[in-house]
């Protein structure tokens, strides 16, 4: 077929496709089952022309469509990586890295279930092997997410269910894929072989392809850090991730290219939105989604213009045995949903799901492009059987078909039946007051409109009454029931979140907060959004807690530090926490306001109150540990608010000559000229100082009274016997009843020693632990640091050879060993 028949006819489908859009919408069908409806009719309206004898005009045309060069490969290797890697980039990994274990054991063991009861329903019916039946089981194990995610969003669903179901889904597309692709590897081999290489197989193709997908993205990462203001360099990059990835492990390293596009995909979108520019960025995901709607448009179109091909010979008891397929499907999913998930959720892996989400999330189960893609690619391959070719063609055929016009067309109706689309009894109490309060503000918009542009008295007075009756209409209808406290609270609470994530976005635009940031800025306001919407005020309670609990990243850079003597990622992690804090601070503070002119005009002024207590509490806990670091790296905190404040200029210095442009006052290459000083110091802006935190070990020795008469050999000799130890606030530096194996000095920070009946204070220059080394006996108090703490720790054999060398040294601390003995005798007298 020659090439311009290829793009028109590539066209036209865009056309067609652009057109189903708002027919779908208009309909309130799934965009997915209308354009399955439109491909089966272009298939089956073209096969009618090429055939009938009415006309021939219309030959060309039909053929064109008909003997479309498109196949399984073009499937596989030109649409495939896009759709994957697309929706694994656009997903937010950092928050649903708390749902991993379900999403894993649901999309793993989902499709596992699914191919193993499918195959076995089949087998004593269809008269095929047991591999030829777990086959099809895998290939119509792929789910489209698509279609039940928009009804989430639609009927307001936690958007963590949501999360859950696409996580679940591309996932589950992933391992189902992988599974196909080893069955058929043993079809085509024709040697079956044991269970534990078949096991070990799978794992290898998953693991492998994993690896390979993260350090790829890695590197691209790494060259878009490289140009992070080169747009279009990005743009290329990433293409050139999914396709690169998705060939060399199909045809070089034997391992799963979905799985690694999946990866990759997922990989990148953690660490790209750091590397990239935030404009830079947002243009990249919108060309990716962009280019993810005509590939996925394209195959369901394509795909379904075979479907009356692939049913040519279809008869009664294919009907059956599809129906067959269809049961095994829901039973399989039924079982994931209605016994293992309810178990997850008992454990608190999981997030509860109500039996209504269930039963959607069952009957939303459609099939799509990918199942057909796979069949495809069974029917192309000459060395699978004519009969295998055949059963799998029409039984994966047919399946597809029974979601999308069976399930598809059904699921609206089965969202009304479970009530999902009405509003709850809380929203239904709540919408009177809402348009009181909305309308009156509109109202009073209007007059102050109607006096600045003298508009006659009579036209203003007219809408202002229109509005004071609707008004009175809402009130009246919100008289009903009433929302109780608790319902207010959470109703705020979740006002309260999706401000704070409203003000992170605002950031984000105003390009004033860090790129490197902005992720788990947005992450820890979406959390607390879902937490609040799904556990009311004591979840949320938790989840602010946990933003400025120190996760296992730092326990491992602390492990690092101490073990190893790498202070590098603790720096780095100490630094972004000390940004991350001063960042929080500054969005605390903008809801204040918001609560008293939003908040408190719908949901009362108690629950004003509630939320302003709530808000107090954060920003305490954000200034101590904003303070704590702030006392210990002083210099850092200064260039931290310099270069916000710096931020802040560049930004309002750019929408200046944004202003000027726009007016006309200066043409585009004086506009262009400045915009690119503008970037050039934000980019200097961007760059963050180093957080150091032993600055120099000697110099800290030489500060140390104790220290204070050694020479500056003797100052080297310390040096390197002492150990540096950061510690964080809270945390226990020595046990009572522990034994005694080293003593350490503040080099800064400060301490707090637990004596009986009272708290010893200790700071820069002082030494703790000493008494249990030179007398010998456990631990005689617990020690606390109240404050980031670089220490200096001596081990007890290095300390005891020291002091051997220093005597002098050793009648000191022995000096203030007995003060603190006699003070101890005294506090206990």
């Amino acid at each position: 077929m020659a090439l311009p028949v290829i793009l028109a006819v590539i066209g036209v489908l865009l056309l067609v496709i652009s057109l189903a859009q708002p027919l779908a919408g208009a309909l309130r069908m799934p965009f997915s089952v209308v354009l399955a409806a439109i491909g089966m009719l272009i298939g089956a309206a073209a096969s009618f022309l090429l055939h009938t004898e009415l006309t021939d005009a219309f030959n060309e045309p039909a053929r064109a469509i008909l003997d479309f060069p498109i196949g399984s490969t073009v499937f596989l290797y030109v649409f495939l990586p896009t759709l994957i890697f697309q929706t694994a980039l656009t997903l937010d990994v950092r928050q649903m890295m708390p749902d991993w274990v379900p999403i894993f054991v649901l999309a793993v063991l989902a499709v596992v279930v699914a191919t193993a009861v499918i195959g076995l329903a089949l087998l004593p019916l269809a008269g095929q092997p047991l591999l030829v039946c777990l086959l099809l089981g895998a290939i119509v194990a792929t789910t489209d997410p698509v279609a039940v995610v928009g009804i989430f969003r639609d009927i307001g669903a936690p958007a963590r269910l949501g999360r859950l179901v696409e996580g679940e889904s591309l996932l589950n597309d992933a391992a189902a894929i992988t599974l196909f692709s080893v069955f058929l590897a043993i079809l085509v081999a024709g040697e079956t072989p044991g269970f534990g290489d078949a096991a070990l197989s799978f794992l290898w193709t998953l693991c492998g392809g994993a690896l390979v997908g993260h350090l790829a993205a890695r590197a691209a990462a790494w060259l878009i850090g490289k140009m992070p203001e080169q747009r279009s360099a990005a743009v290329s990059i990433s293409f050139a991730l999914a396709y690169l990835v998705f060939i060399a492990c199909e045809q070089l390293l034997g391992v799963s290219g979905v799985i690694a596009v999946v990866v990759a995909g997922m990989t990148l979108s953690l660490i790209g939105p750091s590397r990239a520019s935030p404009d830079g960025w947002s243009y990249l995901t919108g060309i990716w989604d962009q280019i993810a709607f005509w590939a996925s448009s394209l195959v369901f179109v394509l795909a379904a213009i075979l479907v009356p091909r692939l049913l040519a010979s279809l008869s009664l008891f294919d009907l059956f045995l599809i129906l067959v397929v269809a049961a095994a499907a829901l039973a399989a999913r039924a079982v994931i949903l209605f016994a293992l998930l309810p178990l997850l959720s008992l454990l608190k892996l999981s997030p509860p799901v109500s039996i209504p989400y269930r039963v959607v999330i069952l009957w939303g189960g459609l099939r799509g492009a990918v199942t057909l893609a796979l069949a495809l690619a069974v029917t192309e391959n000459d060395i699978v059987p004519d009969d295998v070719q055949r059963f799998v063609a029409i039984l994966a055929t047919g399946f597809v078909l029974f979601t999308l016009l069976i399930q598809g067309t059904t699921m609206r109706w089965v969202i009304s039946s479970l009530g999902l689309n009405l509003l709850s009894p809380r929203d239904a109490a709540m919408r009177g007051q809402v348009l009181a309060v909305a309308l009156e503000n509109v109202r009073e918009a209007v007059a102050r409109a109607a006096e600045a542009y003298r508009v006659a008295s009579a036209t203003a007075l007219a809408e202002a009454r229109r509005y004071a009756e609707r008004i009175d209409e809402a009130a009246s209808a919100g008289q009903g029931r009433e929302l109780t406290d608790k319902e207010r609270l959470s109703l705020g609470l979740l006002t309260l979140a999706g401000r704070e994530r409203d003000i992170v976005i605002e950031r984000m635009r105003a390009r004033t907060v860090s790129a490197a940031l902005l992720p788990s800025l947005l992450a820890q306001a979406e959390t607390l959004l879902d937490r609040a919407r799904t556990g009311g005020w004591s979840e949320y309670q938790r989840a602010a807690k946990q933003t400025l609990a120190f996760d296992w990243k730092f326990g491992f850079a602390q492990f690092l530090h101490r073990r190893l003597h790498a202070s590098g990622p603790l720096e780095r992690l100490l630094a972004r926490r000390f940004e991350m804090l001063f960042v929080a601070r500054t969005v605390l503070e903008e809801l204040s306001p918001f609560i008293d002119s939003k908040i408190v005009p719908i949901l009362g002024l108690r629950v004003g109150e509630v939320l302003h207590e709530i808000v107090d509490r954060r920003q305490e806990a954000v200034a101590a540990g904003l303070d704590a670091l702030r006392l210990q790296y002083p210099l850092y905190a200064e260039s931290l608010e310099r270069r916000l404040l710096r931020k802040i200029a560049l930004r309002q210095e750019e929408l200046e000559y944004i202003v000027l442009f726009e007016d006309g006052l200066i043409g585009p290459e004086l506009y262009d000229n400045l915009r690119r000083s503008v970037d050039a110091d934000r980019k200097e802006a961007d760059r963050q100082r180093r957080l150091d935190l032993a600055l120099n070990a000697r110099e800290l020795v030489g500060e140390l009274p104790l220290f204070a008469d050694l020479t500056g050999e003797q100052l080297t000799e310390v040096t390197k016997l002492l150990q540096p130890l950061f510690v964080i606030p809270g945390e226990q530096v020595i046990r009572r009843g522990a034994p005694g194996d080293a003593v350490y000095f503040v080099a800064s920070g400060a301490l707090e020693v637990s004596l009986p009946g009272r708290k010893v204070r200790l700071g820069r220059g002082d030494v703790v632990g000493e008494m249990a080394l030179l007398h010998g006996r456990p631990r005689q108090s617990d020690v606390h640091a109240i404050s980031y703490c670089f220490l200096l720790r001596l081990d007890v054999r290095a300390f005891q050879g020291f002091l051997a060398k220093h005597p002098g040294i050793r009648q000191n601390i022995e000096q203030v060993a007995a003060e603190r003995a006699a003070a101890n005798a005294e506090a206990v007298a």
